[in-house]
């Protein structure tokens, strides 16, 4: 009915309502009317259609005025419609019309002084059902103080908890909405008081779904677990218990999913990638099983991780531990000096581990040439291992490979919870070597999968819009960076180009993030479509069970597919309608678990600058608005420059990225390196101002 509601309506020279539409498809009693209803309901939430205020439908691309997407509101209290692929829609706060954060709306776009803006007509969807918040007593009543970007009051309906005080924070049930922006709630939980160490992330976790503990049903099959790997567990294994296999981690990492071998085979290298077996443990229908899909993957915020699987599982038996056996699919590769896989295997395994490596003892081998106590008989493996790595690493460039080079800030918290630093991570020799290896396997298991024409779940990566690269492309003019623009090259090698004229420049990194941005993003999907940034036509995630459910997916399929082989009708029939769902869940999760990493960071953040007011750093502009300009420290700290704190008037020369003093005497422009002193920091708002010196 679906197809044919859209086939009607594309042909349909102008809205028609639902009784001309029954007519059309020829629908002959009240059931199948109840039906037609549901499915216009339906495409209308999506944005497929657009219902009219006289209850008529229409393609909504038949009405190019109209958008629809979610909304995102900023914390100056109006919003913008996240478009995908083109410039965001400015939504004033008069025209927002009781959206809240994250709702999916329908917005008439209009020109206003030459600028495309829009107004909501109508809210599709709205999957906000809880909301974290501190409490505030007014007047003996228990008052809800919810983040300022949700636009929205909650009264709270009835209060279950007697020992509330003002500053507990709670998760509230939204109940019923009163109207555009205030609704009723029932708190549900008190997470802990405002002044509780560590309560700052756990609001963040509540705030995006992400489950701080797991179920009593969880807790009761993970007895049946055992704690050590039995002779039974082996059967149909390949035992490679003797081989030097270790793993090599973060010096904190207890969560280890994935180890590594190397041997030489004449001119060849023989690659081993073992991924700890996580599906013998967690299967289908179990609450282990279920718990793991909803949440999605692991979430790290801070110094916190929030696991996919409980730790008994990620820190024990699912762990790749030193000097015990492990259960683990086994990835074995022979790749020539030229970089390509000449053959390979993959097998259930069973391996023990001779070392747990760190990054840090890694890189001081392969970039100091120190030697290091306890490593001594790993050396040469090592040595060649890097060798393979930058064989690897070529051969990915060679094929249109796009590296970038983005800087991550770690967080460093006191035992309380407070953060005392931050500081950039490094990707050194060792943790590169890591990535290439976990690339080969990735792609070694995709491509096998796709050969099969079997259903599968692919890491997908589409490539940028040529608006998006022609948009980028004058933004290099600004810097004076020339590149021959005419037939831009808008393959993997082409921005592999653009990016090697950037290196070495002192923008390298602003120009390259806002390269990153201009793509679009990898998610998780059962049509293949390749994966742009790696250059690859196939990829997959396989190499992190314990962390990320994708992962999980994957070895299921392998067991089903190669180890049990099991490629009856019946069973493609079914992963060709489970895994569709279960790609855009995991996609969804993933980018919430994004969100609320960032979110924490920047909270931490600006934890961190209250106790720097005052001082006095140098730092380079990010970004320039008409309200004034984003300053990243070399730490990554990122504070507001507003045009308030400039000294006397500025002029926003878009065109330019500029802002500019009246008399043209001061351009603060993108890339440029200021000297500024912190004035203030806001954790709840999680802002930092600066003002030039």
């Amino acid at each position: 009915m679906r197809n044919n509601i859209i086939d009607f309506l594309s042909k349909a020279l102008k809205a028609e309502d639902i009784i001309t539409i029954n007519d059309a498809l020829n629908l002959k009693n009240s059931e199948e009317l109840k039906n037609l209803q549901n499915e216009l309901n339906n495409l209308v939430k999506e944005g497929i259609v657009h219902e009219t205020k006289k209850n008529k439908y229409m393609l909504l691309e038949k009405c190019p005025s109209l958008l629809t997407g979610k909304i995102d509101i900023t914390k100056n209290g109006y919003g913008f419609l996240l478009v995908p692929d083109n410039e965001d829609i400015f939504i004033s706060k008069d025209n927002l019309n009781g959206a809240i954060n994250e709702d999916t709306v329908l917005v008439d776009t209009f020109l206003n002084n030459g600028k495309v803006e829009g107004k909501v007509l109508k809210i599709l969807d709205r999957k906000l059902k809880t909301v974290i918040g501190e409490i505030l007593f007014i007047e003996g009543k228990p008052t809800l103080i919810v983040d300022v970007k949700l636009n929205l009051n909650v009264v709270i309906k009835q209060n279950n908890f007697k020992n509330l005080v003002d500053g507990h924070k709670v998760l509230v049930e939204l109940t019923r909405q009163i109207n555009n922006n205030t609704f009723e709630g029932v708190i549900k939980k008190i997470i802990g008081h405002a002044n509780d160490p560590r309560i700052d992330i756990l609001c963040v976790a509540y705030k995006y779904g992400i489950p701080l503990e797991f179920s009593e049903e969880v807790k009761e099959e993970l007895k049946s677990i055992p704690e050590v790997v039995r002779e039974e567990d082996k059967v149909g294994r390949v035992d490679l218990t003797k081989e030097m296999i270790f793993t090599i981690d973060g010096d904190d990492t207890k969560d280890i999913d994935d180890a590594i071998s190397l041997k030489k085979i004449n001119d060849n290298y023989e690659l081993g990638v073992h991924i700890a077996d996580v599906t013998y443990y967690v299967r289908p229908n179990t609450k282990l099983y279920e718990e793991a899909y909803n949440r999605g993957t692991s979430s790290y915020l801070a110094d916190r991780v929030l696991p996919m699987i409980p730790h008994e599982l990620s820190n024990g038996i699912c762990s790749l531990n030193p000097n015990v056996e492990r259960l683990a699919i086994s990835v074995v590769m022979e790749i020539d000096k030229k970089g390509k896989i000449v053959s390979y295997d993959i097998f259930p395994s069973v391996i023990k581990s001779q070392k747990q490596m760190t990054y840090k003892c890694v890189n001081q081998i392969l970039m100091e040439n120190k030697q290091v106590s306890g490593y001594e008989k790993f050396r040469d493996t090592l040595l060649l291992m890097q060798e393979l790595a930058h064989i690897l690493r070529k051969s990915k460039v060679d094929n249109g490979y796009i590296e970038f080079d983005i800087p991550e800030a770690k967080i460093i918290q006191d035992k309380d919870g407070v953060c005392i630093d931050v500081k950039r991570r490094e990707q050194l020799e060792g943790e590169k070597l890591i990535e290439d290896f976990m690339i080969a396997a990735n792609e070694t298991v995709a491509t096998h999968i796709y050969n099969m024409d079997l259903p599968f779940i692919y890491r997908i990566h589409e490539a940028p819009k040529s608006e998006k690269i022609n948009t980028f492309l004058q933004l290099l003019k600004i810097f004076n960076i020339n590149i021959n623009t005419r037939g831009i090259d808008t393959s993997s090698k082409g921005m592999q180009n653009i990016i090697g004229k950037l290196k070495g420049l002192e923008e390298e990194s602003i120009l390259s993030s806002m390269l990153l941005r201009s793509m679009q993003k990898a998610i998780y999907s059962t049509t293949n479509v390749g994966h742009f940034g790696l250059s690859l036509r196939n990829y997959t995630h396989f190499t992190s069970p314990i962390r990320r459910f994708p992962d999980t997916t994957v070895h299921e399929l392998l067991r089903t597919y190669l180890f049990n082989k099991d490629i009856n009708s019946k069973t493609i029939n079914y992963y060709e309608k489970y895994l569709v769902p279960l790609a855009m869940h995991c996609s969804e999760r993933e980018q919430a678990s994004v969100d609320a990493e960032r979110e924490v960071n920047d909270m931490k953040m600006a934890e961190y600058m209250l106790n720097h007011i005052g001082e006095e750093y140098e730092g380079i502009i990010t970004t320039v608005t008409n309200f004034g300009f984003f300053v990243e420290l070399p730490n990554l700290v990122e504070g507001l420059v507003h045009v308030n704190n400039l000294k006397g008037y500025f002029n926003y020369e878009e065109d330019m990225l500029s802002l500019v003093s009246k008399d043209k005497k001061t351009r603060y422009r993108l890339g440029d390196k200021v000297h500024i002193r912190v004035v203030s920091a806001n954790k709840e708002m999680r802002t930092i101002d600066f003002e030039v010196i």
